[in-house]
This record gives structure tokens, C-alpha cells and sequence, in this order.
């Protein structure tokens, strides 16, 4: 018998579909809390979720905030000593809550991320040091690593944290609205000296972009110019703010030629799908570089 009444999982979501969504709550135990943060002013299967759930609470933002913004709302309804920001498109393996339960009497951390089933090759944690991530590299893909490993950052789709370590709830930047704010606020816990582990044996399967899109056919091409905008405006401003304009400039300048020579190969050969991903990832990098917001949000998701 586990004890989780210290334990609340926040969970952002925006118009995702019942199924995924049911799929990820059916796999958290029903004595954790959750908060579902709704970025949007309606969430359409309230009742059905509320009736099934006696554990769930949900919230509506009235718009839609961002993965950092939902976030953030959602972390200052809870009240517990640890949270946990869980992806909607995923879900918790069985031996999760059997091997959490003795990571809740630890006092140490300060952020705890988990691992992926399905990819064994995807680095759910590193080091902002290129040759010591390398390293760690290695050392991930052939496994051999402790349970606990002390990193520097972790990925944002399933995040432990210790609130009795992280004061405020409002941990993410704001100014990003879609991708590198995990690593944004990673890079604020090294400086304070908090302690950041991936754990090997909390795993989770994650779909993917399930999250952040509709399974409607008439929004998939926005949401793609939704996230290539995001991908590159992200990548340029999380550069600038931890490392410098400069810093950032020559990391990403080579991605915007290559951007812009393909979006021209690509309107020459009338790949309209492969132009509009390119054209979008020069429009979100270069609207970063000259100091624009991430205002982007398409023609649908606002």
C-alpha cells in the first residue's frame, strides 16, 4: 500500500483528444491528485472526466497560454509538497507508483524526469556541456548508469517536483509558448545549485505531439507551421537569454540559410507541405533574431 496524498500530477491540455486523454488517466493511480489545466474556455467532456475521476480536478485558462502558461497555472493550484507535470499523450508504465512511492521521502532533488518505453535512444536528460553530454550519451545507450543519474536537464513531457525545494510555482518562462522551456528553467536550477536526476526505473510511453494538435485533418497543417514557428523562435530566444545574442546568432544562423535555401527548393518543386515547413521555421527564427515575441499562434490555435 502506497501512501499519495503529497503527490498532485498537473496535466495541460488544449481540445486533446477523450481516448489519448482517458489512455494517460486510466494509468495514474486513482489515490494521486490531478488537476487538468484546459488551455482553452471550454473543456467539452467535463462531466464524463469529473464522474469517472473522484481524483480530478479541471480548469479552463479561458485561452490558450502555452505549455509554460498552462503550466504555471496549474502548479499554483496545487498544494501538495511534490507535483508532477505529466503530457497528456502519455502513459505511466505499471511499476511507476510502486517504484516513485521511496522518491517522495527524498529530500534531496529538486526535479526528477523519467524515461521513455518506446525510444531507448531518446536522451530523456543531459548535460548543457556538449562533450560531457556526449559522453552521457554513450553511457545512455548502452545503459550503463545508476538508477538515479544527476544531470543537468531533463525533457518536459513527465517532470517530478520537489515544492518543498522549488518555492515558487511559476517556474517557466512565459515568454515561450511552445518547446525549450524545460531547458530554459533547467538552466535556472544549475545556477541556484538544485539537484536534477533522470530516474531509470519511472517510465512512461509517449506518443508524441498528441498533445499540442487536433486529429481533424483540416488543422494538421497548422498546427505543423504552429510548431516549425515555435521550434525555431524557441531555440533562437532560449540561446540569447542564457547564452548571449551573439552566442545564439552564430548557433543558429546556419539553420536559417538552410531554412531559406530549402523553402525555395521546395516552392520550385511545388512541395507545398516541405515549403510551409521551412518557411515557417525562417519566419519563427527570424521574428526571434530582430527581438519579435512568440506571438504566432496560426489560424486556429488561439
Amino acid at each position: 500500500m502506497y501512501n499519495f496524498n503529497n503527490l498532485t500530477i498537473v496535466i495541460v491540455t488544449f481540445l486533446t483528444d477523450k481516448k489519448t486523454l482517458l489512455n494517460c488517466l486510466n494509468s495514474i493511480d486513482n489515490k494521486v491528485k490531478v488537476i487538468i489545466v484546459e488551455n482553452s474556455s471550454k473543456f467539452k467532456d467535463r462531466h464524463f472526466f469529473i464522474n469517472k475521476f473522484s481524483n480530478l480536478q479541471i480548469f479552463c485558462t479561458g485561452k490558450n497560454l502555452g505549455y509554460g502558461g498552462g503550466n504555471n497555472y496549474g502548479l499554483q493550484k496545487v498544494k501538495t509538497d511534490y507535483g508532477m507535470i505529466l503530457n497528456p499523450d502519455t502513459t505511466l508504465d505499471k511499476s511507476f507508483f510502486r517504484n516513485i512511492n521511496p522518491l517522495l521521502n527524498n529530500k534531496s532533488f529538486s526535479l526528477i524526469g523519467c524515461e521513455l518505453i518506446d525510444n531507448s535512444t531518446y536522451m530523456t536528460g543531459g548535460f548543457f556541456n556538449e562533450k560531457k553530454n556526449e559522453t552521457f550519451r554513450r553511457e545512455f545507450l548502452t545503459n550503463e548508469r545508476k538508477n538515479l543519474t544527476k544531470v543537468d536537464w531533463i525533457v518536459g513531457c513527465s517532470i517530478l517536483l520537489n515544492l518543498r525545494k522549488i518555492k515558487k510555482k511559476k517556474i517557466f518562462d512565459e515568454n515561450f509558448f511552445l518547446y525549450f522551456e524545460e531547458f530554459d528553467f533547467c538552466q535556472l536550477l544549475k545556477k541556484e545549485n538544485h539537484q536534477v536526476y533522470i530516474c531509470k526505473s519511472l517510465k512512461i510511453h509517449h506518443l508524441g505531439f498528441k498533445s499540442s494538435t487536433l486529429k481533424v485533418n483540416d488543422f494538421k497543417g497548422e498546427a505543423e507551421k504552429l510548431r516549425n514557428w515555435h521550434w525555431m523562435w524557441s531555440q533562437f530566444y532560449y540561446y540569447k537569454k542564457n547564452y548571449g545574442f551573439i552566442s545564439a546568432f552564430l548557433k543558429l544562423i546556419g539553420k536559417l540559410f538552410k531554412s531559406l535555401s530549402k523553402t525555395f527548393i521546395y516552392q520550385i518543386i511545388f512541395d507545398q507541405r516541405n515549403k510551409n515547413k521551412y518557411l515557417y521555421r525562417s519566419l519563427g527564427l527570424m521574428s526571434s533574431m530582430f527581438g519579435f515575441k512568440s506571438s504566432y499562434r496560426g489560424k486556429f490555435f488561439n
